[in-house]
């Protein structure tokens, strides 16, 4: 009983940092709650996020403040198609000592931080895209023969813009499942739009504040996966994940003429994580059904694919997202 009230107390504890998170963070990205919630969801659950927005809404300025708020050491990447791998890993030069004798020393590339701003991800070429895919699962990297440990915790950001796609190569799909969520950043509604103008045009700007230390991140972080999740729950994320794979024999028939390819069981963890953070940022204690709803689109839009067929069609990945989530909710109220 004594575990069950520290994990309460902790819990608790807990949703009062990330409200002050929260208001610290506003303070210079302002409006886009959904925004702000679903990139300290990536956070708090130890994983990457792919924000996909026009150019000017505020994804550089987000995550450069995440990184003041959360007391991380961020570094920024640009990346372009002239970037090469050893840019962002780092690379061996050869020192020559005072007594003539040589040696390699390894000079670390920017990668070697706690949250790494990609910006404009898609636009090197897939030979420097694949840099990331040790980095971002194995949090590590090897570099002429060695493993090099990054410091914990490492996280991914990057940014990507859904319209201009001249000169960019799109990611390949073993590295958007290594994103926990894709966060859409829409333009800001008519009141926070007005909001901004006045903040962002005068002679001083608000300032963030950090609010978590890199140690209390990595507890929080523990912390989430400690939180209970019901049976219900977890059922619920098996159904959800298992009715988008069109090979299985109960998926419906919508789903198995305009699915290619499905969510892999990457996708569930995912949800398992997510789930819990949504309910820590909404002040409860354990997760439920409708967190798993809510996290469907974000989890899943870039862990599957339209055929050919549906893609013709005009039809939406993230209407058949929400149409089949919403199908199994009423079926398991009818149950």
């Amino acid at each position: 009983m004594s575990d069950d009230a520290d994990l309460v107390a902790e819990i608790e504890a807990l949703e009062d940092k990330l409200a002050e998170a929260r208001a610290s963070i506003t303070k210079r990205f302002i409006g886009q709650e959904r925004v702000v919630d679903l990139t300290l969801t990536a956070l708090l659950s130890g994983g990457h996020a792919l924000l996909i927005g026009l150019p000017g809404l505020g994804k550089t300025r987000l995550i450069e403040t995440l990184s003041t708020v959360m007391g991380l050491h961020g570094n920024r990447i640009q990346f372009t198609p002239d970037l090469m791998p050893a840019d962002i890993l780092g690379s061996e030069v050869l020192d020559t000592a005072e007594d003539g004798t040589r040696s390699f020393r390894f000079l670390p590339g920017p990668i070697f931080c706690q949250l790494l701003m990609a910006d404009e991800i898609n636009r090197a070429s897939p030979r420097t895209q694949s840099a990331l895919l040790q980095a971002m699962q194995e949090k590590m990297v090897t570099v002429a023969g060695q493993d090099r440990p990054l410091t914990p915790p490492f996280h991914v950001l990057a940014t990507q813009n859904p319209i201009e796609q001249e000169g960019t190569y799109p990611l390949p799909e073993a590295q958007l499942d290594r994103f926990l969520v894709q966060i859409d950043v829409n333009y800001p509604d008519r009141a926070t739009e007005r909001d901004i103008l006045l903040a962002t045009t005068g002679v001083a700007e608000e300032k963030s504040t950090e609010v978590f230390s890199r140690d209390e991140l990595m507890a929080a972080q523990k912390l989430l996966r400690r939180m209970p999740v019901g049976d219900g729950v977890v059922d619920m994320i098996l159904d959800l994940v298992r009715a988008f794979r069109p090979g299985e024999a109960d998926v419906s028939d919508r789903v198995r003429e305009t699915v290619a390819w499905g969510p892999g069981p990457r996708a569930a963890q995912a949800l398992m994580l997510t789930v819990r953070a949504r309910a820590l940022l909404q002040g409860r204690l354990a997760p439920n059904v409708e967190d798993v709803i809510d996290m469907a689109r974000p989890v899943l839009s870039h862990r599957m694919a339209l055929n050919f067929a549906a893609r013709a069609r005009g039809d939406s990945l993230s209407d058949l997202i929400e149409t089949t989530a919403a199908g199994l909710t009423r079926t398991e109220a009818a149950a």
